[in-house]
This record gives C-alpha cells, structure tokens and sequence, in this order.
C-alpha cells in the first residue's frame, strides 16, 4: 500500500513540475525548424515549388540550403523570410534542408542538390533560364541580394530595409518598409 502511495505522489508531483526548454539563436542546438520559429514565416517550408518547376515556368528562383541546427542558418532565416515578403511574386524561394542531400550525387541541374556545394548556408539565385547569378556561402548581404534579384527581374529597386519584431522569445514577425519601382 505505501509503494502504490509513492508512486502516486511522484506521479502527481512529476506531472506538476515544469521543466523549462530553451533555444538558442546563436548556439548549433537544434530547436526545431528554424523559419517558423526564427523568421515568422512557416510558409516556406515545405517549398511551394520545385527549381524544375521554377525553370520551367521561367521563374527567378533563391535556392537556400541549411540546418536547422545550425547557428548561421538561423540568422539567415529572417532574411530569407525578408527575401519572401519583399519580392513575393516575382521569384521562387526554395529552401531545402541538407539533411536529405547528404551523401548523394546530383547529376540533373533541375535538382536542387546539384547546385550545393557541401557546406551551410548557402544562398543561390538562379535566373530564369537556369544560370547562377549568385552563389555564397554563410551570412549575406540582403542589399547584394535584392540588387542582382532587381537586375534580373529588370526592376529597380531602392530599398531593402524591413523589420523583424520580436513578440516572444523565439518568434518573430517580419514587416515590409520597402519601396520598388516598376
């Protein structure tokens, strides 16, 4: 009779203790998908579009691979979900998780693990008749972006600046402050 009231009150007791989880922007920790969590943006994953589609259909597409652990991926996350809000409709995002990528070898440029090189992130822009206009490795300029997105696409473009608000210790959303010309 006292082990079954034992267990009960560590059951009762277990069951009322929380135990913090914590994530970490900076840190390799994995925290779960890094856009809905880092960028306010779960829209982008899964990929709404493939780069054969994209190509294809003759739309510019950013090729970003990342982890989810990974702590540069994570600060790129909101600007890739910049990249989404400012230019939306004009060209495809197509983050792909290198996961999947590992230890396979692409031979089709209309596959997206053609085009990584083995090392995270990378950001790739592609035109619409599929040459790269745009490759690096780690963290990247949004400005350098948009310029060669705004070159390709034939529309100029002033300003790149948005906001990332942060409304709780992980999440955030993102809003447009900036200006095109068409």
């Amino acid at each position: 009779m006292n082990l079954f009231k034992f267990i009960i009150i560590y059951l009762c007791i277990s069951l009322c203790i929380n135990i913090p989880v914590y994530g970490s922007r900076i840190s390799d920790s994995y925290d779960g998908n890094i856009f809905p969590i880092y960028a306010g943006n779960g829209s982008l994953v899964p990929p709404q579009t493939t780069l054969k589609e994209a190509i294809q259909n003759k739309r510019v597409s950013i090729l970003f691979f990342y982890l989810d652990d990974s702590a540069d991926s994570k600060a790129l996350a909101p600007l890739i979900a910049g990249l989404d809000l400012i230019w939306k409709n004009n060209i495809d995002i197509i983050p792909m998780t290198t996961d999947e990528l590992q230890n396979k070898d692409f031979t089709d440029p209309l596959e997206e693990g053609f085009y990584w090189n083995g090392y995270i992130p990378q950001t790739i822009i592609i035109d619409e008749n599929g040459l790269i206009k745009f490759d690096k490795n780690g963290l990247i300029d949004l400005d350098e972006v948009n310029q060669v997105i705004s070159e390709i696409k034939g529309i100029e473009f002033e300003d790149s600046s948005f906001s990332v608000k942060s409304f709780n210790e992980y999440n955030s959303q993102i809003s447009k402050s900036s200006k095109t010309k068409n």
